[in-house]
């Protein structure tokens, strides 16, 4: 089963990236010779048209290939305005570039999808309160529930957390709902030291209240699930951005990168969990896959921008010779990060760690 949600996860990502590509070259009056998920041989295919659609024994990635795209291709006159290599500069950029964003799309519709599904989330009830805290002092109690934090309407724990932890020293203005009562008192967040996703030190806020375990399912109306859909795939983008830069500062370091074998176990854990975390996963995966595929590395999506981009400035093409030693250096790359990652899977089992987060 985990290698079957592996697949299902992987091959909808993969699917929606090639995808991404076939669309825009059609609408570009590319001919789309091959239409495959996975590469090497082909097991199922069918022929429609010009394209032959297949899907081949590895499913660790797909392609699509496109008439006129192999380097010093002969391609007679009369077919020239079907071929990659005679578009434009701007059409063939737009060709390559929509394989990450269909990537990006797919996960704000999964996103969206499970906003508009409902999410579990805890109460803004307080469950417990430590002793000697800001917020025994200041007189919470188990029970009580913050409906207001500066006058903002708050009914999610995950929206109490956040502003109590980014005022470390300031004075905030609670509203507290307690039985059939409603008051508000003025509380000062500890500053406390602690260590991000990244492992760097931050200070935040703390007062010393814990949530109680009653949970709501927040729903969004469709047009609002769109909305907040589109904005956590941004959250996430960005997130993943700043990971690939904490990385090549070693702020995080190489041994937490992760391969097949860490996505094959977490795709297991999430479809277990429920289809909201599962397909959660899909939308980080997704995600990550667009984004990595826009790093300026040749034979990677953004290392073809990258040499469109030359090739708008010098007004021609970049030499056969230099395209193909570009794309070597690039394909050596990608192999030892996918040694990298393989070893860093290995050692994990071999240690007995927990494959997620490193514990044993």
């Amino acid at each position: 089963m985990t290698v079957l949600y592996a697949i299902l996860l992987l091959g909808i990502v993969i699917f929606f990236h090639e995808l991404g590509h076939f669309l825009a070259a059609r609408i570009s009056g590319v001919r789309v010779l091959k239409f495959s998920l996975g590469f090497g041989p082909g097991l199922v295919g069918i022929k429609r048209g010009d394209t032959e659609y297949l899907i081949s024994a590895v499913p660790l990635g797909g392609y699509v290939k496109m008439y006129g795209e192999e380097p010093g291709e002969e391609i007679p006159p009369e077919e020239r305005r079907f071929s990659f290599s005679h578009k434009p500069v701007s059409t063939k950029a737009f060709i390559v570039f929509s394989g990450p964003f269909f990537n990006i799309l797919l996960a704000a519709l999964i996103f969206s999808g499970v906003y508009i599904k409902g999410i579990p989330a805890l109460t803004s009830e307080i469950g417990e309160v430590m002793p000697g805290s800001v917020a025994e002092q200041a007189g919470l109690i188990p029970g009580d529930k913050i409906i207001e934090i500066e006058g903002i309407a708050v009914s999610t724990w995950d929206e109490v957390v956040p502003r109590i932890q980014k005022s470390p020293g300031k004075t905030l203005r609670l509203k507290i709902s307690r039985k059939d009562s409603e008051f508000e008192l003025k509380i000062i967040p500890k500053p406390e030291k602690t260590r991000n996703i990244f492992g760097e030190e931050i200070e935040i806020g703390l007062i010393g209240i814990k949530p109680s375990d009653r949970t709501v399912i927040k729903k969004l109306n469709p047009f609002q699930a769109i909305g907040q859909g589109f904005i956590k795939t941004g959250e996430v983008v960005y997130l993943t951005c700043l990971s690939i830069v904490k990385l090549l500062q070693r702020v995080i370091p190489l041994e937490t990168l992760g391969g097949p074998i860490m996505i094959f176990d977490i795709a297991k854990r999430s479809a277990e969990a429920g289809p909201l975390n599962f397909f959660a996963f899909m939308a980080l995966i997704s995600v990550n896959l667009g984004v990595l595929n826009l790093l300026p590395i040749p034979i990677l999506d953004g290392g073809h921008l990258i040499m469109f981009l030359i090739e708008r400035l010098r007004g021609r093409p970049l030499s056969e010779r230099t395209i193909a030693i570009a794309q070597k250096i690039g394909l050596a790359f990608i192999i030892m990060l996918a040694v990298l990652a393989f070893y860093n899977d290995i050692m994990r089992l071999i240690k007995g760690q927990d494959i997620l987060n490193g514990k044993k």
